[in-house]
């Protein structure tokens, strides 16, 4: 059983039939866009299930199901079970069929979403307790959060095993605006759902677009070129000849058997590449100023600003499209105007995101001033995700060890993330102001937990300045 289950997930092997040379290009420049298209979309799609409960926080809260200290470490468990699955799903991403790899988990993750959504239909039906929902939905988050960490890993590795080095940046910024057009989707979609029919149909609605997604990936999506009879992405695009790829191998000496062994041998070297380690920590401290919108942002327009559910996700959702904006941009201006060098726009970028930080927070609750913050906010955490959340270490390492140099940041990150989460919540309870009488809050006070974020934000663009120097690691 276990040889068969891995077998199915092994990277594809060459194909027999071998594509003719005049097709080649035209072939190859076909499948290559098909699977930027499947990885994109779909790892959007992945974002619908991970984002779904964000919208859901202050319907659930009024509800009296759930308070937002119990959210908080709802929304921990999918961050932190993400962290460990991205860390080793990006080591086994790269052994694996990316294809494959990539649907299991939107599939995995569908079906939580859909069972959350049972769930409440049926607390509301049997009057189930608030502490059993709490445990449920803990479970069924983490489940998520494992599920979610099969998504990024091969979508990436897609893009090194079917892109050339020249324009790789380009089409990471491409990719990289993914995750706003899925967090928009879900916060307008979602919205949509949960003001409509209530908080339980957002789960459905989440776990339609996962199967969406996944029909969208097992159609496009394409392991390698040589499994579709195409030359190794290298030949293709004239970074090396077949007689130069031939006498690398002869020179490594690495067989079929041994080459498992080399990769791994790549990837042990990453870990003690420093470099790689101080970008991770400056994404653990980026990830929380990003996830405190994301996690809690509507939340706070409804209960500090008095926005009302849909008002809210809209200016949230502008955060998310203008993503797509500044991680589009970042890419194709750090390959283009600086050729390769990502410090000097990471570095605008982190001062920018401070700035709008500050500005949502505390410029008032005027309609325009809270969109002002989230084009601004949204723009210079495009840039920063494309850059220290994963473009700037990939760099640092060679192509074969891709994954695990994700995995490192893709860590740090979502520990960091889920640890926003908790304090995030525990600050929010407990800074709330009570009624004397019944208990019940009566207004929530955010000043001490938007000094937090603040200053991870501040944080996350100081660091990287210590990276300015490296280059990528020769092994």
């Amino acid at each position: 059983m276990l040889k068969r289950f891995l077998e199915f997930y092994r990277v594809s092997g060459p194909s027999v039939a071998k594509v003719p040379a005049e097709k080649a290009d035209k072939t190859y420049r076909k499948l290559r866009t098909q699977a930027f298209i499947a990885a994109t979309i779909g790892y959007s799609l992945y974002y619908v299930c991970r984002t779904s409960l964000n919208v859901m926080k202050q319907p659930i809260i009024d509800a009296g199901f759930l308070d937002a200290t119990q959210l908080g470490i709802i929304g921990a468990c999918l961050y932190w079970t993400y962290a460990v699955g991205k860390f080793i799903n990006g080591f086994l991403a790269d052994h694996c069929n990316i294809k494959k790899f990539m649907a299991t988990g939107l599939i995995l993750s569908s079906a939580a979403n859909f069972i959350m959504g049972f769930l409440g239909v049926w607390e509301g039906l049997a009057g189930v307790t608030g502490g059993v929902m709490f445990l449920m939905f803990a479970i069924m988050w983490t489940i998520n959060g494992w599920s979610q960490s099969m998504g990024a890993p091969p979508a990436i590795i897609s893009l090194s095993r079917w892109y050339p080095l020249k324009i790789r940046g380009t089409f990471y910024g491409f990719f990289s605006a993914s995750h706003n057009f899925g967090e928009g989707l879900s916060f307008v979609f979602v919205s949509l759902l949960v003001g409509a029919a209530g908080w339980q149909w957002g789960f459905f609605g989440a776990a339609l677009a996962g199967v969406l997604g996944v029909s969208l990936i097992i159609l496009w999506q394409h392991d390698n070129p040589e499994s579709k009879g195409l030359e190794p992405v290298e030949i293709l695009a004239g970074e090396k000849s077949r007689e130069q790829l031939e006498m690398e191998a002869k020179a490594k000496e690495v067989g079929a058997a041994d080459e498992k062994a080399e990769s791994g041998r790549i990837q042990r070297a990453v870990l003690r590449n420093p470099g790689v380690w101080i970008l991770a920590l400056s994404s653990a401290f980026m990830y929380m100023s990003r996830y405190a919108i994301n996690e809690w942002g509507m939340f706070f327009l409804q209960k500090v600003k008095g926005f009302g559910l849909q008002e809210a996700a809209f200016i949230i959702a502008v955060n998310t499209v203008m993503g797509i904006i500044g991680t589009v941009a970042a890419g194709w201006i750090s390959d283009t105007l600086f050729r390769g060098d990502r410090k000097w726009p990471a570095l605008a970028a982190g001062i920018l995101e401070s700035i709008a930080l500050l500005l949502f927070l505390y410029g008032g609750d005027s309609w325009f001033v809270n969109v002002l913050a989230m084009t601004l906010f949204g723009i210079s955490i495009g840039v920063l995700i494309c850059f220290i959340g994963g473009l700037m270490a990939v760099d640092l390492v060679p192509r074969k060890a891709t994954g695990a140099a994700l995995g490192i940041v893709g860590l740090a990150s979502y520990v960091a993330a889920g640890l926003m989460n908790v304090i995030s919540g525990w600050l929010i309870d407990g800074q709330a102001l009570r009624d004397e009488v019944t208990g019940e809050i009566v207004r929530y006070d955010f000043t001490y937990v938007s000094l937090f974020w603040v200053g991870a934000a501040v944080i996350s663009f100081i660091l990287p300045i210590f990276n300015w120097k490296k280059r990528q690691q020769e092994i």
